[in-house]
């Protein structure tokens, strides 16, 4: 069979077509950072409340609530996956590399809070009391871990917000190091959050919805 040529018209269209795909492959639309951005800052802020106002004797009770609802949320996601048919997804270069580095990066973070409950047991066994500074030390890390992906994520999709909020999270983690109490490590990993994940998150879904907006009236 002989191949049929594409008039002028034709091959506008197949053009913008292109430049469409590429564009959502550099597109995010902010949920996940938005969601997972905004329980960190909650179990943070809440936290820092209950070290206040001592409204439960578990220092890390909603922690643990939060650590939960991620169990849930990751099992849910994971029979989502597995037992129930969706609609498959051009399966893109961006795509397939945040995939790999989202599992690198959960990895990395179960990692340092096991470290940390570990290391926190044993500095107990040993002292014969509980000694908050390993903690502290185990969220600085995890400031630390976020601020990476997030240059990651930014540089990878060429998004601005991102790479800056990176570079202030990591900031904020350094500082962790080096401050005195838990609450205070408390507000500065809400504060990196906030920077890092919530507001960036926001910016990139407004953004995603205004290119499909784009795409819908073809303007």
């Amino acid at each position: 069979m002989e191949e049929r040529k594409i008039n002028e018209q034709e091959g506008l269209l197949l053009i913008q077509q292109m430049i469409s795909t590429a564009k959502k492959e550099q597109k995010d639309d902010g949920k996940g950072w938005i969601v997972w951005g905004w329980m960190l800052f909650i179990a943070s802020v809440l936290t820092i409340f209950n070290l206040r106002f001592n409204w439960f004797e578990d220092t890390f009770l909603f922690w643990n609530v939060f650590g939960l609802i991620s169990l849930v949320i990751g099992l849910w996601e994971t029979i989502r996956f597995f037992f129930f048919k969706r609609t498959e997804r051009v399966k893109t270069y961006t795509g397939d590399l945040f995939r790999k580095l989202n599992v690198g990066f959960f990895i990395c973070l179960m990692f340092i809070i096991v470290a940390i409950n570990v290391g926190s047991r044993q500095v107990f066994d040993k002292l014969g009391y509980f000694d908050g500074s390993f903690v502290r030390i185990g969220f600085a890390l995890l400031i630390n871990l976020y601020s990476f992906w997030i240059l990651i994520y930014g540089s990878a999709l060429n998004f601005k917000p991102s790479v800056i909020g990176a570079y202030i999270s990591w900031a904020f983690g350094f500082v962790a190091l080096f401050v005195a109490t838990f609450e205070q490590v408390m507000m500065l990993h809400a504060i990196a959050v906030l920077i890092g994940y919530i507001i960036p998150g926001h910016l990139a879904n407004k953004d995603f919805r205004k290119l499909h907006r784009e795409d819908k009236t073809g303007v």
